[in-house]
């Protein structure tokens, strides 16, 4: 058996033998991500791999790569960002961190659907906490919406799993897509999956606790909510639909989660909230590939995603942090004070929303130009006309934030999280500039 994948689950969970000291435990937190970033990597020339256990191809490895580079850069970011606070303090903050970056890879590497279902209830369990750790009343509501909901989700999808072993007598992931089977039970069994792990992917309508606990945790945990627990999410929701592709019902619910993104972004008052909701309309757009046949721009939207979005949450930390203001209209002038944060807030809201020439454009056009190559015409349409008023309502807010005239009393810009927002926000930018040159 390869020892790669035992690696990766382990190390994580293994840094946090340093709880005792606070330097020791944030010490071993970068080495670890650091080192699961070297092993995702490596495991793209090894896969694919197909034991009892897991199941990692290269498709896999796009996912693996994902969770752990923001989980570096989260990570990074947390050391500048994350002060003790009542409910967490700073060494549960990063044994919780630690713990949740597993799970994730746990849940995008199990050769089994039953063990993939733990992995997004442990996602649950080991984020939940992370959610307070500003401690407020609005956080803590964010909380127990979060569990609420998403426990909801994770029983229905719970059901999903009961009936794919009931038609087939095991929940092997390689086992089961060899042969598919096209009956009620299998039907039953994707739709409810879709509804179920759909919740953690924000898949309309079951989204609603996604803007809450987006807004209300650390930006550094905000980044990984939505950079990488949706796709991992996502990617649970694709290998069960592959069961028994029931095409058409997954464009539907798709199209109108990207749709209900699009409409409620053109009010969107709260920094965060706003690309929470963002993240609604890409991870659809996303799923929306993957269900119709287009893989590769599904990978490259995501990966683009992934970046793109944990630069804006970043960025919106820096601002959160300096100017202690959440509210859009309060904020104004970053460009005479925080002039690196503005062209990182600016690089980001451009790459989730899909502007040219960055990577997020080149994957959105592969996956609207199959749309229409299968004959999804009115679909096209809705979704071309969602992201064009995203597009106009995200941009409109953060050129407003950026170039409006206000005086501001900011001395400097924190230095590193500045750093670290800017990597990342530029990553989706040379991403698809390399696309480019490669792909003429």
């Amino acid at each position: 058996m390869n020892i790669e994948p035992i690696l990766l689950l382990l190390i994580p969970i293994i840094s946090n033998v340093g709880f005792f000291k606070l330097k020791l435990i944030k010490t071993l937190s970068i080495l670890s991500a650091v080192l699961t970033l070297i092993i995702s990597i490596f495991l793209y020339f090894l896969a694919p791999i197909r034991n009892s256990f897991f199941f990692i191809t290269k498709f896999t490895t796009f996912f693996l790569s994902m969770i752990a580079s923001i989980y570096l850069l989260s990570t990074l970011y947390s050391m500048n960002y994350i002060k003790p606070s009542k409910i967490v303090s700073e060494r549960l903050y990063y044994i919780l961190l630690n713990c949740f970056a597993s799970s994730m890879l746990f849940t995008v590497i199990m050769n089994n659907y039953g063990l993939m279902w733990v992995g997004i209830e442990l996602t649950t369990v080991t984020s939940a906490l992370l959610i307070v750790a500003e401690t407020s009343e609005t956080s803590l509501e964010a909380t127990w919406r979060y569990i609420i909901i998403v426990s909801a989700g994770v029983t229905l999808a719970l059901f999903s799993i009961i009936f794919i072993y009931y038609n087939y007598h095991t929940l092997t992931v390689t086992e089961i897509l060899t042969k598919p089977e096209n009956n009620i039970i299998t039907k039953l069994a994707v739709a409810l999956a879709l509804i179920g792990f759909g919740t953690k992917a924000g898949v309309f309508p079951m989204y609603t606790w996604l803007p809450d606990a987006h807004s209300e945790a650390p930006s550094p945990i905000s980044a990984l909510f939505s950079g990488v627990l949706l796709p991992a999410a996502t990617y649970v929701v694709y290998m069960v639909y592959q069961v028994n592709p029931l095409t058409n019902i997954f464009i539907i619910f798709a199209t109108l989660s990207i749709i209900t993104a699009s409409v409620i972004l053109t009010y969107q008052w709260h920094i965060k909230r706003m690309f929470a909701y963002s993240t609604i309309e890409n991870m659809n757009l996303a799923l929306l590939g993957l269900t119709i046949g287009q893989p590769l721009g599904a990978i490259i939207l995501l990966l683009a995603h992934a970046f793109g979005k944990a630069g804006a949450f970043y960025s919106s930390g820096i601002v959160l942090k300096v100017l202690g203001e959440k509210r859009i209209e309060n904020i104004g002038g970053l460009y005479t004070k925080l002039k690196l944060t503005s062209v990182s807030l600016l690089l980001s809201s451009l790459a989730v929303t899909g502007t040219p020439p960055f990577a997020t454009f080149i994957g959105e056009f592969f996956i609207l130009q199959t749309l229409i190559q299968k004959g999804y015409i009115i679909e096209f349409i809705l979704i071309v006309v969602s992201l064009a008023t995203a597009f106009i309502s995200i941009n409109y807010n953060v050129t407003k934030m950026i170039f409006t005239q206000r005086e501001l009393t900011v001395s400097e810009e924190p230095r590193l999280i500045t750093f670290i927002s800017l990597v990342s926000s530029i990553i989706p930018l040379v991403l698809g500039i390399l696309l480019l040159v490669i792909l003429s």
